[in-house]
């Protein structure tokens, strides 16, 4: 429910309201701040990008930068503009008759003229990967979830694709461009493959086996068990696709594509006036780059839209 009159008082009034501490809500905070407008971000602390080993395509960071690193940065920066940076989960989001948001987290209630989503998706791991190991694996590069990112390093590497179906052909085929060994892995007993999308792989020499029943490191290489027995791969790439963090948008009615990823305009916005949604929640390329560019965008047209309220006269 609402807050009463008496409650209302307490509750902190923003411009804007950021859920999500990944590079694309960092960005919109920092800009926000520098426009001289009121922002909180809240943040859960699973921003996916904190889970990269090394990143070697920012530009800037000639030698890369881990995941962490640049968080921490950006965190920095945007702090030192005046952003309200703040740890907390964000459970439920009402629009208000004056088309102003109640945000609640597990912190505080907030009320907020704006509300920018940016909370991302969760990669879906493989199953056979308990949690050690899987961190394990992530720090030495032996498990690698975006070849977009980082196919460059492994070229000419022995690499396993766990997925089938047109994900999973796709992802080997995009991988092919670096490595002519490259192995389609199916999850389950058998492939689910389009008698075009065999003929694709086949041409392109990749390999194909199916049912993994066992993920182990060892040494230098990641071993998967599978019908011949088991098999070493310098890199696995898991292509069993995310899971989309909209719940929120869901709760006030935001259009989305059938996967869960928001759709929104030129600017960011999306279809509930006053919502708008940055990074990989919104329908797109998964790319620290692109999420910035997007939080950037979405934190100038916030501001426009605010001052065509109210003119911001100082």
């Amino acid at each position: 429910m609402p807050p009463t009159d008496a409650e209302d008082q307490a509750v902190t009034i923003r411009d804007c309201l950021i859920v999500g501490g990944g590079p694309a809500g960092l960005t919109a905070a920092l800009y926000l701040a520098r426009f001289l407008l009121t922002v909180m971000l809240v943040d859960a602390g699973n921003s996916r990008a904190a889970l990269i080993p090394l990143t070697r395509n920012h530009a800037g960071f000639p030698d890369g930068i881990t995941g962490p690193e640049l968080l921490s940065r950006m965190r920095l920066q945007a702090n030192r503009y005046g952003a309200d940076l703040r740890e907390g989960e964000v459970d439920r989001l009402e629009r208000q008759p004056d088309g102003s948001f109640l945000v609640f987290s597990d912190r505080a209630t907030v009320r907020a003229r704006t509300v920018l989503l940016a909370t991302g998706v969760v990669n879906r791991r493989p199953p056979l990967i308990d949690d050690r190991t899987h961190a394990l694996a992530l720090a030495s590069g032996q498990l690698r979830y975006c070849p977009i990112c980082d196919g460059y390093e492994v070229k000419d590497r022995a690499v396993a694709v766990l997925g089938t179906g047109q994900r999973g052909c796709d992802e080997a085929i995009f991988l092919r461009s670096y490595t002519a060994d490259v192995t389609l892995v199916a999850p389950d007993i058998s492939h689910d493959l389009s008698p075009g999308q065999l003929s694709e792989l086949v041409d392109a020499g990749i390999q194909l086996e199916t049912r993994c029943t066992a993920i182990e490191l060892c040494g230098h290489q990641i071993v998967l068990t599978l019908p011949g027995g088991p098999r070493g791969f310098d890199s696995l790439y898991p292509a069993l696709g995310s899971d989309i963090r909209s719940e929120l948008a869901r709760q006030v009615g935001a259009e989305m594509s059938d996967d869960g990823c928001l759709t929104v305009d030129a600017h960011q916005r999306t279809s509930v006036t006053g919502l708008y949604a940055a990074g990989d929640v919104v329908l797109g390329l998964d790319q620290i780059s692109h999420a910035m560019g997007e939080g950037g965008v979405a934190a100038t047209a916030i501001r426009n839209d605010l001052a065509r309220r109210t003119p911001l006269l100082r």
